[in-house]
């Protein structure tokens, strides 16, 4: 690594990009399901952006388009479902000006083509083995200043930090370019309100990553850039370009929705301390709990697709080259497919699969290393913090957000 160049940061290096990321997410709003089931008892379909809905500005990269949001589980699966008509390419506007030509903003076949050569790196099998050389020693590391005191804001102190923490890991970042890292990576999702800034950051992000793959091709590891220069699909490898771009989207990819669903359980199982006490003592309980908790807050409300062609959805007409903004919330909580959907339950009887993690052809491709995170995270916080509980005498957590969810502070006491 000591050959690699130094990540440069903004020639503003006063610049803030996480704030004006937590400005497009609403994260002053805390209710968002009792006026998305408003809304969807109106329609399942709205002529409008569905952040709109809240209040909030429209984003300046689909500014020329036209705008519907669909509620319920029959809907989002729908359009997930038919990739033919609802296209990802609407991503070359909102995520191409920072992440470049990344797989999210393709479709088949050439979508198909570089995903299974992905998918191979991404198995279970070889993600299992990043369980001990990357996400134990970090969910060990940062316990350790914390787990003698008694009590700790799990939020500040640990979930919004490990899922961080294994990608530099991952990546070998040295520890003195993690912070620049962090801004520039946060910086490549503000394309909607900063362009410009986003473009900056892809720039000096995609400098750093040609040379660190340029260094990996030529002396790989078992480090995750090193599984993407050499995984081959029937002799193909990923061009240099799209494993780039990929890696611009990782950090926020897999930290951002990690982070924020592992926050999200937590509330789930500390407000509910019965279930907690259960999950303690019988450990077969945690693949439940995961999947309840990313039901019942998932830490991304919407996906984006835009029409290949005019068509219809729930009975409105929807012409070629709109916005569609699916309420994954508003799916993973339909009455139709969950009984009392808004309810945290890890007892759950299994059914529809919830939609956190989207559905079809682009489903998400690190959902195998997200569940391997939250289950490291959550054994390491019950077997070293006893009697883990809220902490009384502080503000209770409040999830907040309209589209990215997650708590701000989650204080908590332990024995």
């Amino acid at each position: 690594m000591s050959t690699l160049p130094r990540i440069q940061d903004f020639d503003d290096p006063s610049y803030n990009p996480f704030e004006a990321f937590d400005g497009a997410q609403g994260l002053d709003i805390a209710d968002v399901y009792g006026p998305i089931s408003q809304w969807q008892r109106q329609a399942l379909v709205h002529p409008i952006e569905y952040k709109c809905l809240f209040g909030l500005p429209p984003d300046v990269t689909t500014a020329d388009m036209r705008h519907f949001t669909v509620f319920g589980y029959d809907l989002a699966q729908y359009v997930y479902s038919h990739p033919e008509i609802f296209s990802n390419k609407i991503f070359e506007r909102m995520l191409g000006p920072g992440f470049g030509r990344t797989v999210t903003t393709m479709d088949a076949p050439e979508h198909t083509q570089f995903r299974r050569i992905f998918q191979r790196a991404f198995m279970p099998g070889v993600v299992a083995q990043w369980g001990d050389s990357f996400v134990q020693p970090v969910v060990d590391d940062l316990m350790k200043p914390f787990v003698d005191k008694g009590k700790a804001d799990l939020v500040v102190d640990f979930t919004s930090l490990f899922p961080f923490h294994i990608i530099y890991r991952q990546l070998g970042l040295p520890s003195d370019d993690i912070r620049v890292f962090h801004k520039l990576a946060v910086a490549l999702t503000v394309a909607g309100v900063d362009v410009a800034r986003a473009m900056e950051a892809s720039a000096k992000l995609g400098a750093y990553y040609e040379a660190l793959t340029e260094a990996r091709y030529a002396q790989p590891g078992g480090d995750l850039v090193s599984a993407l220069t050499q995984v081959e699909v029937d002799g193909e490898r990923l061009p240099k370009d799209v494993l780039i771009s990929f890696m611009r989207q990782l950090i926020n990819a897999a930290g951002d929705t990690t982070y924020r669903g592992t926050s999200n359980l937590l509330v789930g199982l500390l407000t509910h301390p019965d279930q907690l006490d259960a999950l303690r003592r019988d450990r077969s309980l945690l693949p439940a709990a995961i999947e309840e908790g990313l039901r019942w807050e998932g830490p991304v409300m919407i996906g984006f697709r835009t029409t290949t062609r005019d068509t219809e959805l729930g009975g409105m007409a929807i012409p070629k080259g709109a916005a569609i903004h699916v309420v994954n919330g508003s799916a993973s909580r339909d009455s139709s497919r969950y009984e009392d959907p808004e309810k945290f339950d890890i007892f759950r009887k299994p059914g529809a699969r919830h939609m956190t993690f989207a559905y079809g052809a682009h489903v998400c491709i690190g959902q195998h290393l997200a569940r391997l995170e939250m289950t490291r995270a959550l054994n390491a916080l019950l077997d070293s913090l006893p009697n883990l509980r809220l902490d009384p005498g502080m503000p209770p957590p409040q999830i907040r957000g309209c589209n990215m969810r997650h708590p701000q502070h989650l204080h908590v006491r332990f024995d």
